[in-house]
């Protein structure tokens, strides 16, 4: 059975990916095949390419080079955080997931999900390691995809509704960037 209420937020450009949570649960992403591959596919751009594809800087290119060449599975608490607790933009740091008993956890585990570029579609307790990949990024993974809304298809919005069938609700918390890689009807 779905969930009755799921709320969707926008990843965060800040990340901590020094401050570990071993001792709280952790899942793993549901779409870690295709995350594998599009970082196979980012690791063949060189710096100056990521500068210019993700308008930044050539040491934030540097690093998430670094970042991308680092990236392997498998995810446990050595290599990787929880998605909530690794991403700390505004909202993140509003949420203060780090304050949450179990019983919290577990209920945004059921309630919230993270669009992503690279991930898809996350859970809080989801262990990610960190990169930086916008969903509006105008990256071309294969000749299939033109950018990542092609890339991610209908996948994300077809798990969405399948957590929240029958009758759920969907809140869009996300930026519009995001939002728009769901296909919902």
């Amino acid at each position: 059975m779905g969930s009755q209420l799921i709320a969707v937020l926008s990843p965060a450009k800040r990340l901590d990916s020094k401050t570990h949570f071993p001792d709280l649960p952790c899942s793993h992403p549901a779409f870690l095949k295709e995350a594998e591959y599009l970082v196979t596919k980012l690791r063949k751009c060189n710096t100056e390419k990521l500068s210019l594809m993700m308008g930044i800087s050539a040491d934030l290119a540097m690093l998430n080079k670094e970042r991308f060449a680092a990236w392997h599975i498998p995810f446990s608490h050595n290599n990787a955080i929880q998605s909530v607790l690794m991403f700390k933009g505004d909202v993140y740091r509003g949420i203060r997931a780090e304050t949450f008993s179990k019983k919290d956890l577990a209920f945004a585990q059921d309630h919230l999900r993270i669009l992503s570029g690279l991930y898809g579609l996350l859970r809080p307790l989801d262990l990610i390691q960190p990169y930086r990949l916008m969903m509006g990024t105008p990256f071309s993974p294969d000749t299939k995809s033109k950018n990542l809304y092609s890339f991610w298809g209908n996948k994300l919005s077809s798990m969405l509704s399948s957590e929240l069938a029958p009758r759920g609700v969907l809140i869009n918390l996300a930026s519009s960037e995001y939002f728009k890689s769901l296909q919902m009807r």
